[in-house]
Order: structure tokens, then sequence, then C-alpha cells
């Protein structure tokens, strides 16, 4: 059920029927005719756009095309008034007996606000893929959140998900993991070891090193590198990603894949993916210009392997090779996403951290190059995450030796409170994440204002029970505060919709605020008017009937909190 598609269905066929009568010219498309809720609500319930999008192609004055819709529209029994503003847009009243329907579709059905948008497509949404090289930590959070949130939403909007990991385990980053793991190993044998810069001095690598030392003895005990580093490196990586995983596991993160750079590296997979492009023309020898703000004597010119990647919207061409014959980092991250494309992926999603902002045009060039246009690839970056606690910068954690940990947030604050603020922005601007401001239970705190409003509900729902009321799907809307309440539920499947498409999970978060505001309000409205009580003493039946009102609204909340992976609370402690 979606009240907004359903409206616009009807002004669809209302234009349709004006096209078949003369009144419009034929060959008109109705793709950017929208119902949407009016700017102010005083205006209406619903407003559509149709006469001013269509007033140009139609030749025609705006207010002409929109009363001739009105007229059309008032003959149906949802309609109330369809009254002509501005110099064309269309505001609509629906008959009162909506909201009740409305409610009772909530109620009676199963899965309200799901959404077949996504038809099946098959999505990857590719997140964290932190250097398995420690813990995570608050920024890893941030893209976590993020990301599991998004692949959620488009889960409940139609479309088939595949949740990814892309290890990092190809570069020199894991050599140094597993010197660091070296020096732990050396100290579990009673040495003392100094940690240079560069290495890995985290407490997190010491149970890492006595794992080794049971494992080996001391076989590497005073050995060259050459003899340990390969069989450390492999093991320190497994020891990393099980860390990983735990840490994933507090958040309620679990990954469908987890994909291994290193298994791209001399298995003929980069050289795959570079053939393909070469096949396109788009492999060729070259010498890039000096990057902006090199001075020309700090530049040499040299010959390597080069992407065309301009020819695909990118503002420069890209290395695949160096000089001297080694890959470039960007060679096998082409080819991990030419993987993506053979297994018939028909979108791809990656959530990078802010600093990875250079690397969003040529990795978008690659895949449309690859899929020659076909697959699109929508890169999101999360901004940094600020933390406070008590007035002051949380401190550095000195398990991880440098950083805040993803284990030092939740164990502060839960993972339901970690997640639900972790969305309270847009993805792309900057977050504060003040420990005691996120526990605080006040309005001004989104995750306990919603909450408590399904608390709310459920303590009702129990009290209901006590008092041997029989609940019924028919519900009593009368006053403006019930039916502000139901008009926000109305706008669910909508937003759900506007928030798949545009990739923007954070707009659950801000709808359920909305919504736990409008239901407070009408719970406090009813200090003031017994007759708005939930419970009216001695009346089971009203009773009832005014339970179904908040009953549906508990149901939107569960939803929309199951979407950004936030457990619905049935009592605040």
């Amino acid at each position: 059920m979606n009240l907004f598609a359903d409206i616009r269905s009807l002004v669809i066929d209302a234009l349709n029927a004006m096209v078949v009568e003369g009144a419009l010219p034929d060959g008109l498309s109705f793709d950017n005719v929208a119902v949407e809720p009016p700017r102010d609500a005083a205006h209406g319930d619903m407003a559509t756009n149709a006469a001013m999008v269509l007033a140009k192609p139609a030749g025609m004055k705006p207010r002409d095309i929109a009363e001739a819709l009105a007229g059309k529209l008032m003959a149906d029994d949802r309609i109330d008034v369809a009254e002509v503003a501005g110099p064309g847009f269309l505001n609509l009243r629906l008959d009162a007996s909506i909201w009740a329907r409305l409610v009772e579709g909530i109620l009676g059905g199963d899965g309200y606000g799901r959404s077949t948008m996504g038809a099946g497509q098959k999505v990857n949404v590719e997140y964290v893929s932190a250097n398995p090289t420690g813990p995570l930590h608050v920024g890893h959070t941030r893209g976590a959140v993020f990301g599991d949130a998004l692949a959620s939403l488009l889960d409940y909007a139609g479309h088939e998900v595949t949740r990814e990991y892309y290890i990092n385990d190809g570069g020199a980053q894991v050599d140094v993991l597993a010197r660091s793991v070296y020096l732990r190993y050396l100290e579990a044998h009673g040495q003392e070891v100094a940690f240079e810069d560069g290495t890995y001095p985290g407490d997190y690598l010491v149970p890492v090193g006595q794992a080794l030392k049971d494992k080996v003895g001391d076989a590497f005990v005073g050995k060259g590198e050459q003899f340990w580093l390969a069989e450390i490196r492999e093991f320190a990586t497994d020891k990393m990603l099980d860390l990983i995983r735990e840490d994933l596991a507090m958040l309620g993160v679990k990954m469908d894949v987890f994909f291994s750079e290193k298994s791209l590296y001399g298995t003929g997979r980069i050289e795959d993916a570079l053939k393909a492009l070469e096949n396109k023309g788009l492999i060729y020898e070259g010498v890039l210009e000096p990057p902006k703000g090199k001075k020309p004597e700090d530049w040499e010119p040299r010959e390597q392997t080069l992407f065309k990647s301009t020819a695909h919207g990118d503002d420069v061409d890209r290395p695949v090779k160096k000089s001297d014959g080694s890959w470039t980092y960007f060679a096998p991250d082409i080819a991990y996403h030419f993987d993506k494309v053979e297994r018939g992926f028909d979108a791809l999603i990656d959530v990078f951290g802010a600093d990875h902002g250079g690397y969003v045009k040529r990795m978008k060039a690659a895949v449309s190059a690859l899929s020659d246009g076909r697959v699109p690839l929508d890169i999101k970056l999360t901004q940094l995450v600020k933390l406070y606690k008590n007035g002051e910068p949380f401190k550095m954690s000195k398990r991880a030796g440098t950083f805040v940990t993803l284990r030092d947030v939740v164990e502060q604050v839960g993972s339901d409170v970690t997640r639900f603020v972790m969305l309270t922005r847009k993805n792309d601007a900057p977050l504060d994440f003040d420990f005691d401001k996120v526990l605080e239970q006040s309005r001004d705190n989104p995750v306990f204002y919603v909450q408590y409003a399904h608390a709310r509900v459920c303590s009702v729902l129990r009290k209901a029970a006590d008092q041997g009321i029989a609940l019924t799907d028919t519900p009593k809307i009368e006053d403006e505060a019930e039916i502000a309440v139901a008009k926000k539920l109305a706008e669910w499947p909508r937003l759900v919709e506007i928030a798949a498409r545009t990739h923007e999970p954070h707009r659950i978060a801000f709808y359920l605020y909305e919504l736990a505001s409008d239901f407070h309000a009408l719970w406090n409205r009813g200090n003031d008017k017994p007759e708005l009580r939930f419970l009216q003493d001695g009346k089971n039946d009203s009773s009832a009937a005014k339970i179904a009102l908040p009953r549906a609204v508990a149901v939107v909340i569960s939803s929309g909190l199951g979407i950004l992976g936030v457990t619905p609370a049935e009592e605040m402690r």
C-alpha cells in the first residue's frame, strides 16, 4: 500500500483521459509528474506539479491544465478538494476516511513500506574494506554502519543485495604487520623489543604473538625474515580478520563475501582485466603531464602503461603499471571491479573514507569501460567522526596504540545507539559523536526520542492486555493530531523509495524522528483532551479503536529501525 503512488496513478489516469478528450495534446511524457507532500501542510495533504511540467510541451498555460485536471480528480471519492495554487500547482485534500483505511491497511497487511522498485536488480555493496592490520577504528565504524544500512535499505526496496568486504592483503602494509607480529612473538619468548616507526605497536598484537609462539615454538627466533615473513604474514592476516569479524559482529554487521586482494596476484586476473581494456583500445604506453603544483625540476617524465580513463569521464589518464614493470595500486582495483562486473551485478556501490575522494573518477571510469557503461558505480564517501566525552575530545585507545576503536565506541554506548547516531547526518557531512549526549533521555537525542515512541506504544499494549481489551484493526481517527500522525505514516513507502534511489539511509533516521515527534505530540495532547487518550476508562471498544493508530506507528518505527540495524525498545530504562 502506497498512498502517494495510488494518488499519482489517479493523476496519470486523469491526464490520459484529458488526452483522449482532446484537452491535452497526444505524445506527452508524464515521467516527471509527481505527487508529494505540500511544502506547507496548511495547503493540503498532497500536491502535484502535473500542470507545471506539462505546460511547455503542451503549449498551454499551467493554470488551464491544473483547472481541467482538478475537475477530473474531484470525480474520485478519495479526493475531497482539488485546489489550484499560484502559477499552476494543484493542492489536494483527501477524504477523511482515507486515514482510517490507511491505518487498517498497515495493520492488516504484511510489510507496509516494502517496495518492488528494485525489481530484483543485483547490487553489490562494498564497505569497510579496512586494511587487515588491526582492529577497526571509529572512521571504519561510520562506513560500516552506513554501508550496512544502505544494503538493508536496498533489500527492503526490492533489490538483491550482496554485502562485500575487500581485504587489502596484497600490499606492503601486510609485510609491516608480519614484522610487528614477529616483535610480539619475540616478546612472548621473553625478549625486549623496540617498535620502530612504521610498525604497529598496539597491544592487540600481544595475543597474536603469543598464539604464534604456541604454534611454532622457537622456530623463528633469531632467524632472518626470509625464513618467516610469508608464513607470519598469512598467520597474522588470518588473526586480524578474525578480530575484524568480531568487531563487525559487535556492531551487528555480517558480510556475505570477503574478497582477498592477494587472490588477484599471480593468477592472471589483473592481466585479464587490463587485456579487456586493451581490447577496447584503452591501454597504451605514454608519458603523463606533471601533476598540478609540481615544479618542472621535481618532475621526471617516464613512459608508463596507462589506462585511457579520460575516455570515460576522468580528468587525466591513469598509470596501471610502473616503469619498473610492477603494478600500481590502481591495477588490482581495476581487476577487482572487473570481477564484480563478471559476477553479473547490475549495479555497484563502494563506500570509502573521505580520504579516497581522489579515487572516485578513476574508479568510475574503470567500471564504465569494463562494462561498456552498462553497470553504474556509485561511490559514497563517509566523512570524519569527532568523538567527545565530558566536553573534551575522547582520548586515544591504549589497546590500539594510535586511534579509538570500534570496540571502544560500542562498549561505551552499545550497538543500537552507535548505529542510529552514525546515521543522523548525511554520509558526506562531518559527524560529532558526544558520548554524554547520545545517552541523554531528551528530545534532543534522536535515538532516545524514537525508541521512546516505540516503548510508549508497547506500554499501551501491555496495559491493554492487562485490561482484557481485544485489539481491532479498525481505527478511530478524528482529531487533527491523529490525522497528522496518519499523514506521516502515509509518507513511509514514498520515503523508502526516495532513500533507496538516492542511496541515502540517513533519510530513514530523519523520518523516524519526525514520526516520533508527531506521535509524542499526540500523546501529550491527551493530557488536555482525555478523549484522545489511547486507553479510555471503562470503554474497551473505544480504547481498541484508539490503540490502532499507535500500533501502526510501532509497525513503521520497527521497520525503519530494522533497516538501520537497530533493535526497537519495548521499554526504557
